[in-house]
């Protein structure tokens, strides 16, 4: 059996570089062609898997983006967002897969060859629960991120990055999929592990450990206000 070609797609290089050792030890069912950092996949390739760790922009922008390139392209989203009208509306849109990140690497790499088998729409999806715990990462999903190596969890080290991006909490909660209280919890927990308290800090923090998508960075205009004030 062929191994089914994939192209991986996220702004950060630590996210494709964990993603891609993730799938090394299924070498013989999917091969990697293509690592795209904070651009559209060069390579054809069979599925194009795209992380949404921080993604700069929507989801769905992104897959049209990805589709202008190659319109035969069958995208796979690999994501925290499980609610059933997400994934509905992510399917409705023209995504082939939809993967919870509390997947195993095997459970990816299934995922994987039944989109390029074109099964049909492929979720794959855990209890919310069982969600939740990766997410914050007492489980801890798989694959690497900026900030792990800090204890960051995944969860945290996106937030840190929306914020590094510029963007304010109530633009977190839409760009995450989040609520305004989780934001604000993920927030708190990050900046005790990072040894900041104001968003200035933080912006200054996540540029000097690879959190600011590309080097694109903003300062918040609630300047050295404390997160929770805002």
């Amino acid at each position: 059996m062929t191994a089914v070609s994939v192209a991986i797609v996220n702004d950060y290089p630590l996210v494709v570089a964990g993603l891609t050792l993730m799938l090394q030890p299924f070498a013989d069912r999917v091969h990697v062609v293509d690592l795209a950092v904070d651009a559209v996949p060069d390579r054809p390739a069979d599925v194009v898997l795209y992380d949404t760790f921080a993604g700069p922009e929507p989801r769905d922008r992104v897959l049209e983006e990805i589709l202008a390139r190659d319109a035969t392209a069958r995208v796979v989203l690999y994501t925290w967002a499980l609610e059933d009208d997400l994934v509905d509306d992510a399917l409705r849109a023209g995504f082939a897969g939809y993967v919870d990140k509390a997947a195993t690497a095997g459970e990816l790499v299934a995922a994987i060859e039944r989109v390029a088998a074109a099964e049909g729409d492929v979720v794959v999806r855990h209890d919310a629960a069982e969600a939740a715990l990766d997410g914050d990462g007492l489980n801890g999903p798989s694959g690497r991120w900026p900030g792990m190596e800090h204890q960051l969890s995944a969860r945290e080290a996106e937030v840190v990055a929306f914020i590094t991006q510029g963007l304010s909490n109530q633009d977190i909660t839409q760009r995450a999929y989040l609520s305004i209280n989780t934001v604000k919890t993920y927030i708190r927990s990050a900046y005790q592990k990072m040894g900041v308290s104001t968003r200035s800090q933080a912006v200054r923090w996540g540029m000097e450990h690879g959190l600011d998508h590309a080097g694109q960075c903003a300062e918040d205009p609630a300047g050295d206000r404390p997160a929770e004030a805002r």
